[in-house]
């Protein structure tokens, strides 16, 4: 790869690298593996980039299709998903919101736990559709109709919503 490249690599690398964070932080359990599994992100996002086309994707949706392949990739590395996540606390929660939240608000608490729960495609999912992704670039990382996005969020809000009113309702 040429200087030029690696300028654009390294430009664009700092541009959006929150977004590495963020995946990192939603797929890996505690600060060390979290900070493992944003540098092989990284890593690979690096040795890929002589691929990546800005005719055919922005850089935010081809950055995200190699960091959540990377990350389910290690998901079934690492054993899978039952048991495996920590409960996110006021830090996992600055990094995955971008910002800190004003007050603790245990809806806040729950949803973050509602998603810790989700499958690896569904998570991903989520993370997109809550960073304001349109339905048509969700499905353009995720490699779904932009229907079935739609579907699939609305599953999910559908059984979020069942979850919230049946925790109103047990006070839990």
């Amino acid at each position: 790869m040429g200087k030029a490249d690696q300028q654009r690599f390294e430009a664009l690398w700092r541009e959006h690298r929150g977004i590495v964070s963020k995946v990192a932080g939603v797929y890996a359990r505690g600060a060390e593996e979290r900070l493992d599994l944003a540098q092989e992100i990284g890593a690979q996002l690096w040795r890929s980039f002589a691929a990546f086309d800005g005719r055919k994707a922005k850089f935010s949706t081809w950055l995200y299709r190699i960091a959540l392949n990377v990350a389910i990739s290690h998901l079934r590395r690492t054993g899978g998903e039952a048991g495996r996540f920590e409960p996110l606390d006021e830090a996992h929660l600055e990094t995955i919101a971008g910002e800190p939240a004003a007050e603790p608000d245990e809806r806040v608490a729950a949803l973050h736990a509602f998603i810790g729960e989700l499958d690896a495609l569904n998570r991903a999912l989520i993370l997109l559709y809550l960073e304001d992704r349109s339905y048509a670039e969700i499905a353009d990382v995720l490699g779904i109709s932009a229907t079935n996005v739609a579907t699939k969020i609305n599953r999910i809000k559908h059984r979020l919503r069942g979850r919230m009113t049946a925790a109103a309702t047990t006070g839990a």
